[in-house]
């Protein structure tokens, strides 16, 4: 699954640089908020770390979707298994879906998106086009959106859609930021069809092409330098069309939701000024990025 830049955006989908439960979300909210970011962070962890083959990755993702039916069972009043593998997971998730009644669906949503991730790197397959990649993105990032959105009590449809908006932007700024380390393990999200029309080739580093090469083989830069580009416009675009969410979310998460937004933009900002030098160097938020994007929070 994707990861995050610098101090990381809320729990879209890869979760390791932005606040989780700060002190700017609701109080009362950090518990649940914590108990979906441990669950979706757990989950990642049996995606995407150590050594284990797809196979075993699947059978352990499988593991946890039963582990997950059972803390449903839980919340309505069935015991957890004594035997349950992850406890300091789905104890606090069972609370949260009980006292919060969170659906069930878009925590499902999530281990859709972990399984379909170590199956496309398992076969190094790509994304044929933007669309592709936005429905792998409606099960990766969006839920975790629309479950801010139910606890927040925001559940009209343009305030759902702007979410999208705003979590798929912030998944796909992970994937923008990342070519450096996905190209090489054989995560491979650059749209085919924008592959096709930059000619950029994502195949020269990929595992089979860079394991004859210290390091992966020059690329034309004007491919690259377009591709990068062309994806960051799209995803900055995306932002764009969510921001407003930001007057919608009641109180501190609000204040929250503009750090994100905006966090997110800076980061973009990085990836377009490094251009095609993101296959080499991830960009980064640091300390003296936060008043650009406090500043820039405060004129939304």
């Amino acid at each position: 699954m994707p990861r995050t830049a610098g101090p990381d955006p809320a729990l879209i989908a890869h979760y390791e640089n932005f606040p989780v439960a700060s002190w700017l979300c609701p109080p009362q909210l950090r518990a649940p908020i914590a108990a979906i970011y441990h669950f979706a962070r757990t989950a990642d962890d049996l995606a995407d770390e150590g050594h284990a083959s797809p196979e075993q990755r699947l059978a352990a993702l499988d593991a946890y979707r039963q582990a997950l039916h059972q803390a449903c069972n839980a919340a309505k009043g069935s015991p957890l298994p004594v035997s349950q593998a992850w406890p300091e997971v789905f104890g606090p998730l069972a609370l949260a879906i009980a006292n919060f009644d969170l659906p069930a669906a878009l925590l499902h949503a999530l281990l859709d998106a972990f399984d379909q991730d170590v199956q496309m790197t398992r076969d190094q397959a790509d994304y044929p086009d933007m669309a592709a990649l936005l429905a792998y993105c409606a099960n990766s990032a969006n839920p975790v959106g629309r479950l801010l959105l139910h606890l927040y009590g925001v559940q009209d449809a343009q305030s759902l859609e702007r979410s999208d908006a705003i979590c798929s932007a912030l998944q796909l700024i992970n994937f923008w930021q990342d070519p450096s380390r996905d190209l090489p393990m054989g995560r491979n999200y650059f749209p085919r069809d924008g592959c096709e029309q930059t000619g950029f080739d994502p195949r020269a580093w990929m595992p089979q092409t860079t394991r004859a090469h210290a390091i992966p083989p020059a690329l034309p830069s004007t491919g690259a330098q377009a591709i990068v580009r062309l994806c960051a416009r799209d995803a900055k675009a995306r932002m764009a069309h969510g921001q407003a969410l930001v007057h919608r979310i009641p109180g501190r998460a609000g204040w929250e939701l503009r750090l994100v937004v905006q966090g997110g933009l800076r980061v973009l900002d990085k990836i377009e000024a490094l251009g095609s030098a993101v296959l080499h160097t991830r960009p980064r938020l640091h300390w003296w990025d936060a008043p650009r994007i406090v500043w820039r929070a405060l004129r939304m």
